[in-house]
């Protein structure tokens, strides 16, 4: 560690440089720092002279970063998340608290998941607050930058499946909340359903595929694949209940966890029938940075999310 260089770097630099990556806008960052804007620019010279780069360049439309600044996103991303760990108490008072907490979660693990810790979290923590962001591609690294303190989304169990699917990086831990197994919801009225039920009926009909963790496939499809069979994806959707819906009126067929299927049944008037092959279950899976493992907040909000959740297992 060469401490002489460490010491020339003004902190309060790199934080005006985070708040111009949030606006690239002079005279917003300004505001949001009050300063005036002949400082930011005085300080953007400043960053330009340390990092040998222009960073930003103006547009019509306002600053553009750089590929050099683009690159220092992430960097910067995690030092700013760190330093205000630093400042934090080295106990959690959940009673006292106003803390934030970041959650990314995948749709089906609203009406299985919240419900059982969010009104104990808002009993014991009443002054903290919630944001919730759709599960994506990219949360592993929000996750690891300090964008995000958890994420919950089903997981394949065995670790080869999982590898297929979604690996987990090695800076990230995990725990098992819930396990669950994989049904189908059609129409009430639905053609098939006065057929007998197998597998060729199944890969027969036109299915509904959500896009999940940035990708077109599932395990189903993986598994599908060993024995040369495939499903007819008639359409791919962003959203659980929006596969649901389009049951609805549709010849279509939705597969998801037995514990969403059954809710969206009985909200969209749908009936559920078992995916008729052997599959293994999945597990709904909470992740969290392994590089905050000592964060009493996030202690706090894992143990009790577990401790809330077990029975479900």
């Amino acid at each position: 560690m060469n401490l002489e260089n460490l010491s020339r770097i003004d902190l309060n630099l790199l934080v005006c440089l985070k708040v111009l990556f949030e606006e690239l806008n002079v005279t917003r960052a300004a505001n949001r720092l009050c300063l005036s804007q002949s400082a930011v620019s005085k300080s953007l010279a400043k960053l330009r002279l340390q990092f040998n780069d222009p960073l930003f360049v103006r547009t019509s439309h306002g600053l553009k970063p750089t590929p050099r600044a683009l690159n220092l996103v992430p960097k910067l991303d995690r030092l700013i998340i760190q330093l205000e760990q630093i400042n934090q108490p080295d106990e959690f008072s959940p009673d006292t608290s106003h803390q934030k907490f970041n959650i990314a979660l995948v749709e089906s693990a609203y009406p299985l998941i919240l419900p059982h810790f969010l009104p104990a979290l808002f009993s014991k923590a009443p002054n903290v607050s919630i944001s919730s962001h759709n599960w994506s591609d990219n949360t592993f690294e929000s996750l690891r930058n300090g964008e995000l303190d958890i994420g919950i989304t089903g997981r394949d169990i065995d670790i080869t499946h999982a590898a297929l699917t979604m690996p987990t990086p090695k800076y990230i831990s995990e725990t098992e909340i819930y396990r669950d197994r994989q049904m189908c919801v059609v129409r009430k009225d639905h053609p098939i359903l006065n057929k007998d039920w197998n597998l060729d009926r199944y890969l027969n009909l036109r299915h509904i595929q959500v896009r999940c963790d940035g990708s077109d496939r599932w395990l189903l499809d993986y598994k599908l694949a060993e024995s040369g069979l495939e499903r007819d994806i008639a359409i791919t959707v962003p959203d659980f209940n929006s596969a649901s819906a389009l049951c609805t009126y549709s010849d279509f067929i939705f597969t998801a966890p037995s514990y969403f299927t059954r809710l969206v049944a009985e909200h969209y008037d749908l009936t559920v029938i078992p995916l008729p092959m052997a599959f293994p279950p999945m597990a709904y899976t909470l992740f969290w940075s392994s590089d905050r493992g000592n964060d009493p907040a996030l202690h706090w909000l894992k143990s009790l999310i577990i401790s809330k959740t077990q029975n479900l297992r």
